[in-house]
């Protein structure tokens, strides 16, 4: 069926196509095009007063299909797609083309040319429409039980939110603890609390709940499925410590075995079987079989509460949406990098917040009492070679954490050596603070970093300072703290959904304003710091954005899914396969129909990419929106 009562409306953006583009002219153009029964010129098609005109006109002349000429679809097709069904029409009779972006802002000196290819474009979106049928969203059920992989602040955040919600989470963590980086800060910002008090204030509300199933020292193994029906398998490692017992600091006093201790950055030692730091939790000790011996000196102690042959546990849960807060790894420095492993008292900011937690009276490192400190900003981030991307939180967290050692340990001098710093927002004041308590700024080139060398006990860093015309200058101190950035977190895990990355190795959004915990996996979320480099702030924030995302499809118990997706016609396919191998997301496959091979979509599962369709011999594999029918349409009109 060929839909002929079209209507169209070219919009002048409020210049930003109109000073280019000849929109009346594009109007005279398309007015008088086969089916076309009204075309309109419009100041802003987006506005109310432009949505309500689509209404009436589709109302009033009967149309069964529209074109809008406007912006990019990315901002305002759903917009258009809603004006369209509230006046009865099927949003997907409707045509957003792009003459902003493809037109208008790409040939600001060609006017003239601008205005034939927006001609074009528009021909081309008639041809399409006219050859557009009616499509429906898919429906997919959706029980409300999600998994969120990652119990750091931002994964015990969203896992709050939807407990509160009702729904059920399984919350799976791979350490044997729970709170992950911002458990081992000293002094988080804003709040000024421990980075533990900050967890076990979590962890109290988690305890709470009756619907979060907490999963520790576990890792998912398989993800298989779509939104609404994921099937996942998980390997519970073994505890050792099955039960809970008075004695177990008294175990862990007599245990033999010590190692580095890795909450600390290796600042401290453990025994085998350790607490990472008081008050953890879950409340049970962990034994690290890697590093214990099997002596039994913790079994003569607590006796069946240790079981040392205990064996790794299987499970399969099944969720509708998934939630990744796998957060971040700190930058490590290369070999020589500012001096890192090459003189002892250069550390990253990780390690110096572990310091300030672990000392008392005095700040010291190395048996040596620090009164100088030098930080070296950007160690990491902002690289030629490497990690391009700003980390955006480490200026106010060394900032916050050179105040911190100040407020406890008093007169110790801060140097700051940065290339720019970027207090945004708010924390402003606290480069306005360290300034007044006599912190120093030096500002360096990328062309020209600091150097380090050693003198005695002291550590000289050399920088030329961009604030003094290249003045160099040379800081005698005690310790050097490189301000290192987030990097993103590998895993396995995302090659199961093939999750996408953004170039900066992270894990993508859809769109950073539209759909911004979205990935381009149906039911797959994202929060926190595995996205993007965030501040803990940050970082929750995003987490209950994703959880009331999620809420959104599990409250109502339903997702409607775009119906953008490949359909096949029977009656050509020869079930040759070509399609099945080249589905990158495993939504089509062979299946038996009157008692022949043809292929089979599985509709939830599609992503509407289309490859399969490319490589049918026969073209009996369609993309809905997007057929041959329409694709040859849109060719003809724009080559006439």
């Amino acid at each position: 069926m060929v839909n002929d009562r079209i209507g169209v409306y070219v919009c002048h953006c409020g210049g930003n196509i109109s000073d280019v583009v000849d929109v009346y002219k594009v109007v005279d153009a398309v007015k008088d095009e086969p089916n076309v029964v009204i075309a309109r010129e419009m100041m802003f098609t987006c506005s109310d007063p432009g949505q309500k005109q689509i209404e009436d006109d589709i109302k009033e002349f009967n149309l069964n299909g529209v074109v809008v000429a406007s912006c990019s679809p990315h901002l305002h097709e759903t917009t258009f797609r809603r004006a369209a069904a509230r006046a009865g029409l099927n949003p997907y009779l409707l045509e957003h083309v792009n003459i902003r972006e493809h037109v208008s802002w790409a040939h600001k000196h060609d006017k003239e040319g601008a205005t034939e290819k927006a001609i074009k474009i528009v021909k081309s979106g008639i041809a399409k429409v006219r050859e557009a049928r009616a499509l429906e969203t898919i429906k997919v059920e959706m029980p409300p039980k999600v998994l969120i992989v990652g119990a750091g602040i931002a994964g015990i955040r969203a896992a709050l939110d939807l407990s509160k919600l009702g729904i059920h989470v399984y919350l799976v963590e791979k350490s044997p603890f729970v709170g992950g980086r911002v458990a081992q800060s000293y002094n988080a910002y804003p709040s000024g609390k421990f980075g533990m008090e900050l967890i076990e204030e979590l962890i109290n509300e988690v305890k709470q709940q009756k619907n979060i199933t907490l999963i520790t020292n576990a890792e998912v193994t398989s993800i298989k499925g779509v939104i609404g029906n994921f099937s996942v398998e998980i390997i519970k490692d073994p505890r050792y410590v099955v039960a809970d017992c008075p004695r177990f600091k008294e175990a862990i006093d007599k245990c033999p075995i010590e190692v580095p201790n890795e909450f600390d950055y290796g600042l401290t030692n453990r025994k085998a079987i350790y607490y990472p730091y008081p008050n953890a939790y879950p409340e049970l000790p962990v034994i690290d079989m890697e590093s214990c011996n099997r002596c039994g000196e913790c079994v003569k102690i607590c006796g069946d509460a240790i079981n040392l042959d205990q064996q790794p546990e299987k499970m399969r849960i099944d969720v509708s949406a998934i939630i990744f807060a796998t957060g971040f790894d700190p930058y490590q420095p290369n070999e020589g990098e500012f001096g890192f492993n090459v003189f002892e008292s250069v550390i990253t900011l990780p390690q110096f917040e572990r310091l300030l937690a672990l000392c008392d009276k005095k700040l010291v490192y190395k048996e040596r009492e620090i009164k100088d400190i030098a930080f070296i900003y950007c160690v990491g981030s902002r690289q030629r070679e490497g990690n391009e991307y700003c980390s955006r939180y480490c200026c106010v967290a060394t900032i916050n954490s050179a105040l911190a050692a100040i407020e406890k340990f008093g007169e110790i001098n801060t140097y700051h050596i940065y290339r720019d710093m970027r207090t945004y927002g708010k924390y402003e004041r606290y480069y306005e603070e360290a300034s007044k308590k006599g912190a120093r700024f030096f500002r360096y080139s990328l062309d020209e970093p600091p150097e380090i060398t050693q003198k005695g006990e002291k550590l000289i860093v050399k920088v030329k300072d961009k604030l003094t015309f290249n003045e160099e200058i040379e800081l005698p101190v005690d310790l050097v703290v490189l301000s290192v950035g987030m990097v993103p977190r590998k895993s396995e895990i995302f090659s199961m959904l093939k999750v996408p990355f953004s170039r900066d190795g992270f894990l993508q959004e859809v769109h950073p304003k539209l759909r911004p915990v979205e990935t381009a996996i149906g039911g797959v979320l994202i929060g926190g710091a595995c996205q993007a480099p965030k501040d803990s702030v940050e970082a929750t924030a995003s987490a209950s954005a994703a959880a009331a995302k999620a809420a959104t499809y599990l409250l109502k118990g339903y997702a409607e899914l775009e119906p953008f997706i490949v359909e096949v016609n029977l009656e050509k396919c020869t079930g040759c396969g070509d399609c099945v191998k080249e589905c990158p997301y495993d939504s089509i496959q062979l299946k038996n129909i009157n008692g022949e091979e043809k292929a089979f979509v599985i509709e939830a599962a599609c992503r509407g990419c289309a490859a399969c369709a490319a490589v049918c011999p026969e073209e009996a594999i369609n993309l809905r929106g997007y057929t041959y029918d329409q694709l040859r349409a849109q060719i003809d009109a724009m080559l006439m």
